[in-house]
């Protein structure tokens, strides 16, 4: 017999339960390939994928902050294998703290999520560091013009594990600038470190030690006289135990501790003010999964943990703001899904909150039902109370300065209720058809009221101004999985609005991240064996604002100077000029002096070169004043080279 060589297709092997998982109500997963692929502002990013989703927002091009069904960035819980992330973002904001060659899963739940998920009002990403090639070691370098990054993973006697870094590379550019354009920071890098570890203890028990660590640092001149300079970042360590006691029991342990820091230093004419803000959280998690038999299966756990909040400023060495805040926090649920028969499945559950920091105890009722006339057809429901023990004080436009606060006696959490109705459909092999509708209610919201003059001395509850709101929306995603050109297509319209007493007059205002319509399409072509492309498409209602309109003039009887206060329109009730952009990337793959695979990819940022406009300026001293524009990114073209080895 003469043996004959045959070239097949890719096979792709992919669990029933995480298959599963990804059609949940509220629930999409972005596939890492897909995060490399779409064309990004410098380099690949995991929250610029999630943002293109349909009900996920965009501050701006400067911002990867997540404002997801009406929430801000705070409503979204951030999970590094299994640890909380507090400021998940490098550049000031520009991108995100995950480096995409180290990632293996990200899963978003976008609401109406299960009682083993809670913390927040909205939404939880849940995101997995690699596990390692258990087969051959491999690994990826990739140079960029912000950042280079390289990714080594592989096989050991006991298990497998992953190293991945990544750094800016962007310092000679900003080295040619400086002394040309006076908005060049002095200094300026930043780092990430990305590593697991898993060790097989026997067949049925695996132990894996997870570890994150990065930081910015800057430095920047705003004058002979002023001089400032940034650190910030994360640390994250989780170290998990899983565990198959039997083909029907499965439980898990684990460990977490989160740090986050940032320490801004000002120097005005040789005088200082320097802020030092940490939070140091540290946790214990447990669950265990019992299916019953083919109708019923039981979830439960616990997550227990203590976090330490500091803040400390200094003015010209003296202390002006000490506050340390310290709590304890504890969480169990219970959930059962139950399945009578093949079309119908109910998960219903309870999740119950412990919070020290004002001895506050919140159950949380959870309940999803889904029928399944059809293999093509899924219809679902979801109805769950969340409760939030946080806020987070930060500024879109830089998010280097995030400070956390939590509730204290008088500062009872914030809570809401979320509803939500959808339908997927799989019209055929490769199609996928999802549409949903949510409403989610807002009540006790807390944050710092913009009109306390000086925080030293106040009572913290005094601190706070205390609102409520809400959102909805519908949303559609159609989508092809298959073939030379696949893709997507996501729509969103939606309608979010707070209210805070003794503000705007208490009437309901929209946030600044309302948008009515938000499109976005995504769309992959293979030109060839060697090229493919992928080509993006963002439209968005233009941002609300208040508008200024212009400055009066009054005579202060007490004072030689007259006052001149800024005129201001309605809350929030004008308009941005519609937000619309459009990227491409070409990719051409092959190899490198047969060492490895490699991929050559060229992005163009901004195609047509829309003018989208950031934010108005005033010049107040013309009457009226003068309103001129200061617009987002133009045509930016990027080049990035990576080599698998």
């Amino acid at each position: 017999m003469t043996p004959a060589d045959f070239m097949l297709e890719e096979v792709v092997v992919q669990a029933d339960q995480e298959r599963e998982e990804a059609r949940n109500i509220g629930t999409a997963r972005i596939s890492t390939q897909l995060i490399k692929d779409i064309p990004a502002v410098l380099q690949a990013d995991v929250f610029r994928s999630v943002q293109l989703l349909p009900g996920v927002k965009a501050a701006s091009d400067f911002s990867s902050g997540l404002y997801i069904r009406g929430g801000g960035p705070d409503q979204t819980l951030i999970l590094l294998d299994r640890t909380t992330v507090y400021n998940p973002s490098h550049f000031f904001g520009f991108f995100s703290t995950f480096n995409p060659d180290a990632i293996k899963d990200v899963q978003l739940f976008k609401g109406g999520y299960p009682a083993e998920f809670g913390g927040r009002l909205g939404s939880v990403l849940n995101i997995y560091n690699k596990d390692g090639n258990r087969n051959e070691i491999n690994g990826v370098v990739s140079l960029g013009m912000l950042s280079s990054r390289a990714m080594i993973e592989g096989p050991y006697q006991r298990g497998s594990y992953m190293l991945a870094i990544r750094r800016s590379t962007i310092e000679p550019l900003l080295a040619a600038l400086r002394g040309r354009v006076d908005t060049v920071p002095d200094g300026f890098y930043f780092y990430d470190i990305n590593g697991k570890i898993n060790a097989d203890l026997n067949a049925d028990n695996k132990i894996s030690l997870a570890f994150y660590g990065g930081q910015d640092n800057v430095d920047f001149p705003f004058g002979d006289d002023l001089e400032f300079n940034l650190v910030y970042g994360n640390r994250t360590l989780s170290s998990t135990w899983t565990s198959i006691r039997s083909d029907r029991l499965f439980t898990s342990l684990t460990a977490t501790a989160s740090q986050y820091f940032n320490t801004p230093r000002f120097s005005f004419g040789g005088t200082e003010f320097t802020r030092d803000n940490y939070i140091w959280d540290y946790s214990l998690k447990s669950d265990a999964e019992w299916i019953l038999n083919s109708t019923h299966a039981v979830k439960a756990g616990f997550w227990l943990g203590n976090m330490r909040l500091e803040l400390n400023d200094t003015f010209d060495g003296r202390p002006s703001l000490q506050s340390l805040l310290e709590t304890r926090y504890i969480t169990t649920f219970i959930q059962h899904t139950y399945k009578p028969a093949r079309t119908i499945s109910a998960t219903y559950g309870l999740r119950t909150n412990y919070f020290s920091k004002g001895d506050f105890l919140r159950a949380e009722p959870r309940f999803q039902l889904e029928y399944t006339p059809d293999p093509s057809l899924r219809l679902q429901l979801a109805y769950g109370r969340y409760y939030q023990f946080l806020t987070l004080i930060t500024n879109e436009a830089f998010s280097g300065f995030d400070v956390w606060l939590t509730t204290d006696r008088d500062v009872p959490p914030a809570w809401g209720d979320q509803f939500v109705a959808g339908a997927k459909v799989y019209p055929a092999q490769g199609y996928n058809i999802e549409a949903e509708v949510y409403y989610r209610t807002m009540q006790d919201l807390f944050e710092l009221d913009p009109r306390a003059a000086d925080a030293t001395g106040t009572e913290y509850a005094a601190l706070f101004r205390f609102g409520r709101g809400y959102a909805y929306g519908f949303e559609l995603l159609l989508e092809k999985t298959t073939g030379r050109l696949n893709g997507f297509i996501g729509y969103n319209w939606s309608l979010t609005r707070r209210q805070f007493d003794g503000f705007n007059a208490n009437r309901f205002y929209p946030p600044k991240y309302d948008r009515t319509h938000d499109i976005n399409l995504v769309v992959n072509y293979r030109l060839s064996p060697r090229w493919k492309s992928t080509l993006v498409f963002s439209y968005a209602t233009g941002q609300a604002y208040t508008r200024v309109l212009g400055r009066a003039e009054v005579e202060n009887p007490f004072s030689t100077t007259p006052e001149q206060p800024v005129l201001v329109g309605k809350v929030n009730a004008s308009r941005l000029p519609a937000y619309h952009r459009a990227d491409i990337s070409f990719t051409r793959e092959g190899t490198f002096f047969g060492l490895g695979k490699s991929a050559l990819q060229l992005q163009i940022i901004n195609i047509y070169s829309r003018r989208n406009i950031w934010f108005y300026q005033f010049d107040l001293e013309e009457n009226p004043a003068v309103q001129s524009e200061v617009p987002l990114l133009p045509i930016l073209p990027t080049v990035s080279y990576t080599l698998y080895l």
